[in-house]
């Protein structure tokens, strides 16, 4: 094939793989099956990988993901992406309206009204019908380039048809589906990886990989609801012309009201409607239609006075309590579930809640059998809210905390400062799945692959029974696992044995000590430089250590002098695990004197951003103060950067900070 030939036939299949992106994710019918289309991509991409020169921007190839970023850029927004005012009360959308009439002079005024989807705030740029860039809302100023992966979601056009607008800038929020979110995590379970806690934090997440090809095995989507600065449309109904017209996804469902009686009937409206929609939403969005009083109403200092978002209450359901099982946990806490009744609750269907602890049980008198209200209000498991008592039979059974652990029958012991009751049983075979689980953890000691089901059965056939027994396997004995190949088998091994190298910080935070969390652990290395220091150190000697408190302290002390830890720790060492902080020369010193804090989510997880600001002679602390030099503020950063703004902190973005660098 000459190159002639090659530009040719790639122009063409580029044009027929948009065509029928379009006519599947936007017109929902198909002309080709799926074995079809992909036969048509990978022709393309073995004609882009002879002929490099003939790839563009747009091509549909570019949807599988390119190769890994090193760090995300800024985009400077056009215009600021502002926030919205909430409100969770109908006198008060009612009151929203008021201020809108007497502001812009009149009773009746055109407002829209659209569901809220609960995803992550876009901008995308299209020029000459191209996709240009997408960016992150950031701290509304700026925000991170993220174009790679937003050209993975199959839904988003690379390229516009010519029949419609070319050029513009438009905002939506990039969402997960119920449907794909709930699969992903059935993939999750099944590689015994941890679950997502839910669709919005899973999509914040995966917009801020590295990797676009890790990216584009996500099932992220995008709907769109806002142009920016478009001279020739005057209105918001305008604009919904648009986004149809250049094949751009807007909301599902749209309301037009004129009075505060109509907004308030589209609300519930949509309430009712919103478990059907394919994403998850959690308010609705009302704008005033016109742009002309849009801009006559202006802005406030942080959101504009044309629209609001009105937030719902968290979805309630009435269900019957089964039973209460007990979950054991790493520490041996013995936490109370309450089985239910099978109830759907926000677009799935529910039968376990969090009872917290045996206190909580007490105060709301909660018995088995009892009717009880559940709430869900973002989270896998929702919570046991209160009881219908004005439903009880007599027949219900009081609840009386456990005596003795489920699992292994030894007598608990109560922690009254902290209402927990624990299992004491160190061999507790629970317990001891639930702390390897937290030692293999990425956070911890980082041995991939092990996952639970795999971890089940190693302390099921009593071939690993604590964490130090990891160290003894070998191909012969983990051969004995159901449903483990022997390339599976040596990725394990592989993965243990790198894990000997680890930071000895990882390996105390690892081990799992009550109240010791990873700063914590690493805040102990820091001070005293090996575990054995740690374990020779007093209750007083430990207090010196930053961050290590009078609660901390002795449990610390306690942990490094029961006989079975000792034992443990010695197998550890034999093992050759990592056991004194290594000497490690500062990649520079561009960083020496400042205290950072660290909010937000970024390209990395903050304790990799953490070792950065490290290896360059910086502080890192959990909480802003007056001592606290610079915030670094990634997206949706929280209550940090209210106080780190009422403090005067310097606020820096992720670019500025590898900008220093």
């Amino acid at each position: 094939m000459t190159h002639a030939e090659a530009a040719a036939r790639a122009a063409f299949l580029s044009a027929e793989l948009h065509r029928h992106n379009r006519l599947y994710y936007i017109e929902a019918r198909s002309e080709i099956s799926d074995q079809q289309f992909d036969a048509l991509l990978r022709e393309l991409q073995d004609i882009e990988a002879k002929f490099p020169d003939l790839l563009t921007p747009d091509s549909p190839t570019q949807r599988v993901g390119g190769a890994p970023l090193e760090g995300f850029t800024q985009i400077t927004h056009s215009v600021r992406m502002m926030s919205l005012d909430n409100t969770y009360s109908e006198e008060e959308l009612a009151a929203f309206f008021a201020r809108l009439q007497k502001g812009l002079g009149r009773e009746k005024i055109d407002c829209v009204i659209e569901p809220k989807v609960d995803g992550v705030a876009i901008t995308i740029r299209y020029e000459n019908g191209v996709l240009k860039h997408g960016a992150t809302r950031g701290d509304g100023q700026t925000g991170d380039d993220v174009t790679n992966n937003l050209k993975t979601i199959k839904r988003l056009p690379l390229r516009l048809p010519k029949d419609g607008p070319q050029t513009f800038e438009v905002r939506g929020e990039v969402f997960m589906p119920k449907a794909g979110f709930a699969k992903l995590n059935e993939e999750r379970d099944e590689a015994g990886e941890p679950r997502f806690a839910n669709p919005r934090n899973s999509t914040a997440g995966t917009l801020k990989l590295l990797d676009p090809k890790t990216v584009a095995k996500r099932p992220l989507d995008i709907v769109f609801y806002g142009l920016v600065e478009a001279s020739d449309v005057q209105s918001q109904t305008e604009v919904y012309a648009l986004l149809d017209a250049a094949g751009l996804r807007k909301a599902d469902l749209i309301w037009q009201a004129d009075s505060a009686e109509g907004l308030l009937s589209a609300i519930r409206e949509l309430d009712e409607k919103r478990k059907s929609l394919p994403y998850e939403t959690d308010g609705a969005v009302i704008k005033v239609n016109s742009f002309a009083d849009q801009r006559e109403l202006g802005a406030t200092s942080k959101a504009p006075r044309w629209a609001i978002a009105y937030k719902y209450q968290p979805e309630q359901a009435e269900t019957k309590l089964l039973a209460i099982d007990i979950q054991v946990g790493r520490t041996g806490a013995l936490t109370p579930v309450a089985r239910l009744e099978p109830v759907l609750i926000s677009g799935s269907t529910v039968s376990n809640a969090t009872l917290h602890n045996y206190e909580e049980i007490e105060r709301k008198d909660i018995r088995v059998g009892d009717i009880v209200v559940i709430e869900k209000a973002g989270e896998i498991i929702p919570a046991v809210v209160t009881v219908k008592k004005e439903h009880r039979s007599g027949d219900e059974a009081v609840v009386t905390a456990p005596t003795h652990c489920p699992v292994c029958g030894t007598g608990v012991h109560r922690d009254e400062e902290q209402v927990v009751i624990r299992c004491p049983n160190p061999h507790c075979p629970e317990v001891v799945k639930r702390r390897i689980e937290h030692f293999v953890s990425r956070a911890a000691m980082d041995i991939s692959g092990l996952g639970e089901s795999v971890i089940a059965q190693l302390v099921e056939i009593k071939l690993v029974r604590d964490v130090a027994d990891l160290y003894a396997l070998n191909e012969l004995l983990l051969a004995r696992l159901e449903r483990v190949g022997t390339k599976s088998i040596d990725n394990y091994l592989k993965a243990i044995e790198t894990s000997k190298q680890q930071d000895p910080w990882r390996l105390v935070f690892g081990l799992g000590i009550l109240h010791v969390g990873a700063g914590g652990a690493r805040k102990l290395l820091e001070h005293f430089g090996s575990i054995d220091a740690i374990a020779a150190a007093s209750i007083e000697d430990l207090t010196q250590c930053p961050d290590i408190g009078a609660i901390v302290a002795p449990s610390i002390h306690v942990w490094f002098r029961e006989e079975h830890n000792v034992a443990l720790l010695d197998r550890l060492r034999s093992a050759g695990l990592n056991f004194a902080q290594r000497t490690v020369t500062a990649a520079s010193d561009k960083l020496n004197g400042t205290t950072w804090v660290i909010t937000g989510t970024l390209s990395e997880d903050r304790e990799t951003i953490a070792d950065t600001i490290r290896a360059n002679g910086g502080k890192v602390s959990g909480s802003v103060s007056g001592k606290t030099t610079y915030l670094l503020a990634g997206e949706d950063a929280g209550s940090k950067l209210d106080k780190a703004t009422k403090l005067g902190v310097k606020i820096v973005t992720e670019a500025e900070f590898r900008a220093m660098l």
